[in-house]
C-alpha cells in the first residue's frame, strides 16, 4: 500500500489572507450540542465517509470563539461515528487560536483563518479537503451584501456532496435557526438551502416568534410582509394557535401538532416524528 504523505502545518499557518471579521467569541459548554446531534441524525454517511478524498476529510467548526470547547465537542460527537475524523477549529482571532492549540493533536488542528477556510498543501501537491463545515454565529454581524460571498468562499472549501450548516442559536443552544446546503455533486459553486431548520429543545415554551430573532442572516432582514419567510411564520403562528390544545401534553406534542398543521396547509415541512420529537422542523423556504 502506497503512503499518503500528510501536510506538516505550522500552528498559524495561512495561505490566504483570512477572509471575515472577529465576532464576540462568545461561547457557552454545549450551545453547539444539539447542531452535532443534528448532523449525525441528517447525513451519518457523509461523517463516516472514509474513501477517497473524504479519507482525511476534515469536520470544520468555523469561528469557534474564545476557547476551544466547541470543536472538542464536536470531536466527541461525531467521532462516535467515525473514530479517526480529522476537525479543524478555524479563528480570524491569532490570540484565540493560539489559546486553542494546546488543545490539538490526535487529528485535531487549530488554525487562524476566515471564510476561506485555511487548507494547506503537502510536498506532492495534495491539498486538504473538508467535508463539513459548522459556522455559527458568524455571519449575523455582517450587512447582508456580504452574505452571498462568504458562502461561496465557505462552499467552495468543502467537497462535492460536502455540507455547510451555517445558522444563529441563542446563548445557551437551546434554540437555534441553520441553513442546510450542500456542495452539487458536480462541484459546482453555488448555494440554496436544502432546508431551513428549526431546533428547540424543549425547554421553553413553544412559540414561533421566539425564532425570528435568531434568523440567518440571509432571512433576517426578509421578516416584511411579501417575503416568503414572512408568510411562513405568519403560517406557523396560526399553526400554533390552532394547536394550543395539544399543549396540555406538552411542548413536544404541541410542537408536532403544528407542524402537522402546517403541512395540511401546504407548507414544505418535513414531518418525519423521527425529526419533530427531537424538536427538529426542516422547512424549505421558496425563493
Amino acid at each position: 500500500m502506497t503512503k499518503v504523505a500528510r501536510p506538516k502545518p505550522h500552528p498559524l499557518a495561512v495561505p490566504r489572507k483570512p477572509q471575515g471579521q472577529a465576532t464576540r467569541g462568545k461561547t457557552a459548554q454545549n450551545r453547539l450540542r444539539r447542531v452535532d446531534n443534528f448532523l449525525v441524525l441528517y447525513d451519518p454517511g457523509l461523517i463516516r465517509r472514509r474513501t477517497g478524498d473524504f479519507r482525511h476529510a476534515f469536520f470544520v467548526d468555523l469561528g469557534f470563539g474564545e476557547e476551544a470547547t466547541t470543536s472538542l465537542e464536536s470531536v466527541r460527537c461525531l467521532r462516535r461515528l467515525n473514530p479517526t475524523l480529522p476537525v479543524l477549529g478555524v479563528e480570524i482571532d491569532p490570540e484565540r487560536v493560539a489559546n486553542a492549540l494546546p488543545c490539538a493533536g490526535d487529528g485535531v488542528d487549530f488554525r487562524l483563518g476566515g471564510f476561506n477556510v485555511p487548507l494547506l498543501t503537502n510536498e506532492q501537491g495534495q491539498q486538504e479537503t473538508v467535508r463539513a463545515i459548522r459556522a455559527f454565529n458568524v455571519l449575523r454581524q455582517y450587512d447582508q451584501s456580504q452574505v452571498d460571498d462568504a458562502y461561496c468562499q465557505m462552499i467552495s472549501s468543502i467537497l462535492p456532496g460536502g455540507l455547510l450548516i451555517e445558522g444563529t442559536s441563542d446563548p445557551r443552544g437551546s434554540l437555534w435557526v441553520a441553513n442546510i446546503v450542500r456542495r452539487s455533486t458536480t462541484g459546482e459553486i453555488s448555494w440554496y438551502p436544502e432546508w431551513l431548520v428549526f431546533s428547540t429543545n424543549f425547554r421553553t415554551a413553544f412559540n414561533p416568534a421566539a425564532f425570528q430573532a435568531i434568523l440567518p442572516k440571509n432571512y433576517i432582514h426578509q421578516m416584511i410582509s411579501g417575503q416568503p419567510i414572512y408568510a411562513f411564520f405568519d403560517a406557523w403562528k396560526q399553526a400554533a394557535r390552532h394547536t394550543i390544545s395539544m399543549s396540555s401534553w406538552g411542548n413536544r406534542a404541541w410542537f408536532s401538532a403544528a407542524a402537522d398543521w402546517l403541512a395540511q396547509s401546504g407548507m414544505t415541512v418535513c414531518i418525519t416524528k423521527r425529526w419533530l420529537n427531537r424538536g427538529y422542523l426542516l422547512v424549505k423556504i421558496e425563493p
